[in-house]
Parts: structure tokens; C-alpha cells; sequence
């Protein structure tokens, strides 16, 4: 998804301008989610180190692959803040269910 060819497409009434910051933040939110899911005691350290790793590497790809999309610092802030999202919603839900 984060490096399918990019189209703003506003034929559609749920399309608006940023939606794809929106993607970006969903997307890394149930990444950072299902990480902790995944690696429950993985230190806050480690995991934010993984996860903007990874959203660095997919912003890097989408610039050199050459299909339509570019590297935008907006996407990491938005990724950055979606996996933190995710990170204390994984915390919260923990703590209320367990």
C-alpha cells in the first residue's frame, strides 16, 4: 500500500486533500498495534527505532522506485505519530482487558 503508485482521486466523496496523511497515520497505527501485539516486551526504544526504520525505508523506496510517488517529511511525521498511536492504544487496551 505505502508504495502503490500515487493518484489523488477526488471522484469519490470520502477523497479530500491529505487523505493520504491520513493512510499514512491509520496504516502505521495498526502497524505499531499489532507489533506490540506481536512483541509484547519489546522496549519503547527498540520499537520506535523499528517502526521509523521502516517508515524512513518505505518513504526512501517510494522516491527511487520512479512510480508516482515521492518522499515527503510529512509522511514520516504522519507515520511517526500513527505508530505512537498505536504503541499507547496497544497500552491502554492491555491495561483495561488484562
Amino acid at each position: 500500500m505505502l508504495l502503490k503508485p500515487g493518484e489523488e482521486n477526488h471522484e469519490y466523496w470520502f477523497m479530500f486533500n491529505g487523505i493520504d496523511k491520513l493512510l499514512h497515520l491509520s496504516i502505521f497505527a495498526a502497524l505499531g498495534l499489532c507489533f506490540m501485539a506481536a512483541f509484547p516486551k519489546t522496549r519503547f526504544y527498540y520499537f520506535i527505532q523499528i517502526i521509523l526504520i521502516y517508515a524512513f525505508l518505505t518513504e526512501i523506496l517510494q522516491e527511487e522506485m520512479g512510480l508516482g510517488r515521492s518522499m515527503e517529511t510529512l509522511d514520516v511525521v504522519a507515520d511517526t505519530i500513527g505508530c505512537l498511536l498505536g504503541y499507547f492504544a496497544y497500552k491502554v487496551l492491555i491495561k483495561r482487558f488484562l
